[in-house]
């Protein structure tokens, strides 16, 4: 057992050797590092016979979600209500994770609808701005706010919720996925570290085998149950499979679904200069 330990243990020190690769080729295998260094490491406790703790199965989940290198996606946010489509709103999607904290910074770009188009929203650390270049002001709003149907505007940020909650394992439990496929999961209570991020509290299920997202509640700080979330359709990408739709449900009303669909993924330079609320006046669309 200790020595598979080791040899798990030394990969994870030096996981590409001295060869020289190329940039996508590094940005690739770094990805796959990160989620094979999180795999790795509940491997070992397994090992060992320790169970691993709840802060660690959150950050390996949160590795299956987002790329560790900057990024680049199109988020696609549907609403229904009692089963039709009432809205839709596109979103072009930069992240970049920040080297100290390790929260992801993020410019989105409004794509759909028009009258939308070409606003702003940075999020720098926890606080999020939106640029208006109609008015070409910039002002700061609250993650909580709502952005469309269920999706608040902190559900459409990239964000690493193992910094900005602590993690403490309820239990193991087999339940129906949104594709109606049962997994077997461990249950993780999420508390909010600081009273500015988005959801006071999170019941987090994780599936115990792969470290997939499977199913999350969010609560207010009146632990009222704002909302359900489903993660599904998981595909290969950049590297990983992750979860490419979210279906989220209100907490009162099960008939009004917002659908949250990611695509285009792409790893992409993220500027400095595009992360700080000054430059949001001179951001160009490419």
């Amino acid at each position: 057992m200790i020595k598979a330990m080791q040899a798990a243990l030394v990969l994870m020190a030096n996981p590409f050797g001295a060869r020289a690769i190329n940039t996508v080729g590094q940005q690739s295998s770094k990805t796959r590092y990160r989620v094979l260094s999180a795999s790795l490491l509940l491997a070992c406790c397994a090992t060992v016979g320790a169970a691993p703790s709840a802060q660690q199965i959150l950050s390996a989940s949160d590795a299956i979600r987002n790329p560790e290198q900057p990024f680049g996606v199109t988020s696609t946010l549907i609403e229904y209500r009692n089963g039709k489509q009432v809205e839709t709103s596109t979103l072009a999607v930069y992240a970049r994770a920040d080297a100290q904290s390790g929260q992801f910074r993020n410019l989105i770009r409004f794509v759909a609808p028009q009258r939308d188009a070409g606003k702003l929203l940075l999020k720098n650390g926890n606080d999020l701005w939106l640029y208006d270049p109609s008015s070409k002001a910039s002002i700061r709003i609250s993650p909580q706010q709502r952005l469309l149907g269920q999706a608040a505007n902190g559900d459409v940020v990239t964000v690493n919720l193992a910094v900005d909650y602590t993690a403490s394992l309820v239990g193991e439990e087999t339940i129906a996925d949104g594709e109606r496929q049962n997994r077997d999961t461990y249950l993780l209570k999420l508390n909010a570290k600081t009273p500015d991020v988005t959801y006071h509290r999170i019941d987090y299920w994780i599936d115990r085998h792969n470290n997939q997202p499977v199913k999350a509640k969010f609560y207010s700080s009146s632990e009222h149950l704002l909302k359900t979330a489903y993660y599904r359709r998981f595909q290969k990408q950049l590297g990983v499979s992750r979860p490419t739709e979210t279906v989220i449900i209100d907490g009162l009303d099960p008939q009004w679904v917002t659908v949250l669909r990611s695509s285009d993924f792409a790893f992409r330079d993220v500027p400095e200069s595009w992360l700080q609320r000054d430059f949001l006046p001179r951001f160009k669309a490419e």
